[in-house]
């Protein structure tokens, strides 16, 4: 029921605009009542992202299930490829909803939630992976754990942005798992295993965090 409310909405919002689409009229598409689009949605633009919900749950069985020799950054990069065969499971509702993202304020502010989730799934596993202060003197500030998760996420989101963009098209495993071995190059020495050299004087660091988007 949650994918055939999602595809009345999708229909609506290409067809009469989102501003336009009220609830009920998504309902009446779906051949169902009111209350039943709340049952399953707490507004319209929930609607438009379905499966993020479980998606995030198959992410964390990723990670649950890694094999205790697998390094915590490849295990991670195989999580967020659930989110990737999400989109490629559809490409064309994918590209409409990229483009739907794009132009309604409200639809890109979702996605930007829907992301900071996976984000804080991957953080946490490459903590459980990670002293950080190994590096800084004891400081057990966990900005490298984020750092990398971050980095995850936006090679994810370059590679399905590109994808996007060309309609849906091409080989995304092999572009991902290029973008991914960025990743494992730049931060595979920290998380995972200790330093061989002594740890760098503490320096100061801006904690403020950024937002970030699937495009």
């Amino acid at each position: 029921m949650r994918r055939k409310l999602a595809a009345a909405a999708m229909e609506l919002f290409a067809t009469q605009g989102y501003e336009a689409t009220t609830v009920d009229e998504i309902a009446a598409r779906a051949g169902v009542a009111r209350r039943t689009f709340f049952r399953h949605f707490r507004s319209k633009e929930e609607a438009i992202f379905p499966d993020h919900d479980d998606t995030l749950v198959r992410a964390a069985a990723v990670l649950d299930a890694a094999p205790p020799h697998e390094h915590p950054l490849d295990t991670v990069c195989r999580g967020i490829k659930e989110v990737m065969r999400m989109y490629a499971a559809a490409p064309t509702v994918s590209v409409e909803r990229y483009r739907l993202t794009r132009e309604v304020p409200a639809l890109r502010e979702r996605e930007i939630a829907s992301v900071a989730r996976y984000e804080r799934l991957f953080t946490r596993y490459l903590l459980g992976h990670f002293d950080e202060g190994a590096h800084h003197d004891g400081d057990d500030d966990p900005l490298l754990a984020e750092v990398a998760a971050s980095a995850v996420v936006t090679a994810h989101n370059h590679v399905l942005r590109r994808w996007l963009r060309a309609g849906g098209q091409g080989d995304v495993e092999t572009q991902l798992d290029h973008a991914f071995a960025i990743v494992r190059e730049t931060f595979g020495s920290g998380i995972g295993a200790r330093p061989s050299r002594p740890a760098a004087a503490p320096r100061r660091r801006c904690r403020r965090r950024t937002r970030t988007r699937w495009w």
